[in-house]
């Protein structure tokens, strides 16, 4: 528990045995729970996780959204985080972004990983890939998001009912920061480390930046 609020970590996981052991062990107390769904490993993901004191959910549709979906609601805390099982965002950062997200009256904080800390954690393509995204998500919706495709959030969970969730793809990420917006909650940003990843990359760069892309375009002109 951390300022008398319950804090509940959201880790969706396909073949992070290697990572989700080092992620896990960087924690800090004051999460009082962690979910990890297991989205269709064909790794120990879930025997790893599940002996390091973690709850497993399994989600065998195959997808980012699609794991979120499941993990989400399985989440019991008064604030909900998420982050990769990669290791490639700060665990220990969880503190100091749930005491900003309180401090600053804010509903959902998205940590923004520009400029990166380490500029190995991120090949250029990815990086211009991000960059158009971002772009693309601010001259559809006018929106001040910096980092569109970050993957750690801190938010109060009561948001959750009142969000519509259809991606069950990588666009999963901007959709939650698209809802929580265009619903008129209180929206921020804060810059985090964003580090190198245990494991194999499961991003594939050019059809998922197309996918993400295209589910903008339909979600402006209301067709997800």
């Amino acid at each position: 528990m951390h300022r008398e609020l319950r804090i509940s970590l959201v880790i969706p996981c396909y073949n992070e045995e290697k990572g989700i052991r080092q992620v896990l062990s960087r924690v800090p107390r004051q999460v009082d729970e962690v979910v990890v769904v297991d989205n269709a490993s064909t790794d120990r993901t879930a025997l790893v996780a599940a002996s390091l004191g973690a709850r497993v959910v399994r989600e065998s549709r195959r997808g980012y959204g699609a794991a979120y979906k499941a993990g989400l609601p399985a989440a019991t805390g008064d604030i909900v985080i998420t982050l990769d099982g990669d290791g490639s965002y700060p665990p220990e950062e969880i503190p100091r972004l749930v005491d900003l997200l309180v401090e600053r009256g804010w509903d959902f904080l998205s940590a923004r990983r520009f400029p990166l800390a380490d500029p190995r954690a991120m090949p250029w393509s990815n990086r211009l890939g991000n960059q158009v995204l971002t772009w693309a998500t601010a001259l559809l919706f006018r929106t001040p998001i910096r980092d569109s495709q970050s993957g750690m959030w801190v938010f109060r969970r009561a948001l959750l009912a009142t969000l519509r969730l259809t991606s069950d793809g990588m666009a999963f990420s901007e959709e939650i920061k698209l809802e929580t917006l265009l619903r008129g909650f209180r929206f921020g940003e804060e810059h985090v480390s964003y580090g190198l990843r245990e494991g194999d990359v499961k991003l594939r760069k050019w059809r998922d930046g197309w996918g993400n892309l295209t589910f903008l375009v339909r979600k402006r002109l209301g067709r997800v």
